[in-house]
């Protein structure tokens, strides 16, 4: 049982509520809360689609600076990686994800954000790393996920003077794929993830890997990642509903297993 984060399940759509008020700030705990939820959702079949979400006041402000205030190179060196794969952890679940971002995604809750394959914020949202107005730079991933997503000039810009953006300018610069009130945040991102309970799960895993792994190599490696996993496909019983189905009635009425 977790404390601050905790995994419901409802519909096929498994929310990740993150809840440690007043700001869901990420002290070790929450962190590896947050992955053992996200771990649990990636392995369970009634899971088909995630949604990370703070609450309707906030998404998350970061990591507990309290917490770290004390901490040595000795002490950071030997948990760095781990606190990186905990605010990271909805990237490597097999599944559509989305954050639905109220209030304030900073440090640690914009690399949360990140890690997810959509991004819906509220219009009064800001977000942020403002991780080197204290010494530091982004520890979670955000130096990686945010250069890949907006590219290095504007992740620069964003972590070099650490300055939060309004909803509007996030849109305008694909840090966040859509801005809706305030109030609809959570509904919006439910809506998206619904649209994948019943999807080929496999295929949809199959095209997040290929995805985020070709942007890791070039394109010849991600070609052949492509290749390999296109071919899988064909060993489930979704690609022959499908096929069978297209050639009978036609694209979009397939009923999918999920197998």
């Amino acid at each position: 049982m977790t404390e601050f984060v905790r995994l419901e399940v409802d519909g096929g759509v498994g929310t990740i509520r993150l809840g440690r008020p007043p700001m869901n700030a990420f002290n070790r705990q929450v962190q590896e809360e947050l992955k053992a939820c996200a771990e649990e959702a990636a392995r369970r079949a009634d899971v088909r689609a995630v949604v990370v979400y703070g609450g309707e006041k906030v998404f998350a402000a970061g990591a507990d600076i309290k917490e770290m205030v004390g901490l040595s190179y000795a002490d950071m060196a030997p948990v760095a990686r781990r606190l990186s794969a905990c605010f990271g952890a909805l990237s490597e679940v097999p599944k559509p994800t989305v954050a639905a971002i109220t209030g304030y995604a900073l440090g640690g809750g914009m690399e949360v954000a990140l890690g997810c394959d959509r991004r819906v914020c509220g219009d009064n949202a800001k977000l942020g790393q403002p991780e080197i107005l204290l010494g530091i730079i982004p520890g979670g991933g955000g130096t990686q996920r945010m250069a890949r997503l907006i590219g290095p000039s504007r992740a620069k810009d964003l972590i070099f003077t650490g300055r939060m953006v309004t909803a509007a300018e996030a849109l305008a610069i694909g840090l966040v794929d859509e801005v809706v009130p305030a109030d609809d945040v959570y509904a919006t991102a439910r809506r998206w993830a619904e649209q994948f309970v019943d999807g080929p799960a496999v295929a949809l895993a199959a095209a997040k890997k290929a995805i985020d792994g070709g942007l890791d190599v070039d394109l010849r490696t991600g070609l052949d990642i492509e290749a390999d996993l296109f071919a899988a496909l064909f060993a489930t019983d979704d690609r022959r509903t499908g096929m069978e189905s297209f050639v009978a009635n036609g694209p979009g009425k397939a009923q999918f297993s999920g197998r």
